[in-house]
């Protein structure tokens, strides 16, 4: 968490809010949410003065292009990370706010994490950093797909967490994808018959479709939220995740855990073949 819903969400509120916001000052109370710059003046420095004119994504990246440039910040939310607006300077911190944008209407653009995995960066517009992800999941079209499938022996779930083959997928989407492909975990990719992989295709665009319209997913811990705090819808939709010994909604068997790649794969022994 958050996923590619989560993260699309996050960006069409900031494209919808903030779009030619000029950064007046930047404060970083947090070193490690700036790490890849060892000294943070130069993290404040790549955005005091510039406008945010655009927010695109890839994967469960942020984009945010800067004016006049020519660099670009990036944000990576990962496990807990959060970007929330605030209407004025003069409306309270939440706890671990590491990074604040100050606009010159004095607006601010928060960066909070609790745990500290995520990051935000400045750097080039070509993206260097992130040149080994693959095509992002709701880009790739079915012949594309199809061709990065077949190419490869891994087993279908470590396969769709892997951000190079395609970008946006984690733990609770590969396990909605998975069952309502009505394939198994175990399955080697490679292996699949032309129909398995449309229909995995099809899943996969279905489900990270539904969950962008319920504006992402907002588990117990609440670590995921919007620009304005408010959690997601598409939790109540999950089929599998999170049901631990619940019947199938499909077929009645009983949902299974299994621990694959270190995370929790929850799935149905009956209807996933």
């Amino acid at each position: 968490m958050p996923e590619l819903p989560e993260v699309e969400t996050v960006r069409r509120d900031l494209a919808a809010s903030v779009v030619g916001a000029l950064v007046a000052s930047v404060s970083v109370t947090g070193l490690r949410s700036t790490r890849r710059h060892p000294d943070p003046s130069a993290f404040v420095d790549g955005l005091t003065g510039q406008a945010l004119v655009g927010f695109r994504r890839w994967g469960k990246y942020l984009i945010v292009e800067l004016a006049p440039g020519p660099s670009v910040l990036v944000a990576h939310l990962r496990m807990s990370g959060q970007l929330r607006l605030a209407a004025s300077r003069d409306v309270p911190l939440a706890p671990h706010s590491h990074v604040v944008l100050t606009f010159v209407d004095g607006r601010q653009l928060r960066f909070v994490d609790p745990r500290t995995f995520g990051e935000l960066f400045v750097t080039s517009p070509s993206l260097p950093e992130l040149a080994g992800l693959g095509p992002d999941a709701l880009d790739v079209d079915i012949d594309c797909f199809a061709a990065r499938l077949t190419a490869r022996r891994t087993r279908l779930k470590a396969l769709l967490l892997d951000q190079r083959f395609v970008a946006g997928i984690g733990n609770i989407y590969s396990d909605e994808i998975l069952w309502t492909s009505r394939l198994r975990w175990s399955r080697p990719a490679n292996q699949l018959r032309p129909v398995e992989v449309r229909r995995l295709h099809a899943a996969m665009v279905s489900v990270l479709g539904e969950a962008v319209s319920l504006r992402g997913s907002s588990l117990g811990d609440k670590q995921y939220v919007d620009l304005a705090g408010r959690g997601g819808g598409f939790q109540e939709r999950h089929a599998v995740y999170g049901h631990l010994g619940d019947p199938c909604p499909r077929c009645g068997h009983r949902i299974e855990r299994t621990v694959v790649a270190q995370r929790s794969h929850f799935w149905c022994r009956g209807c996933q073949k």
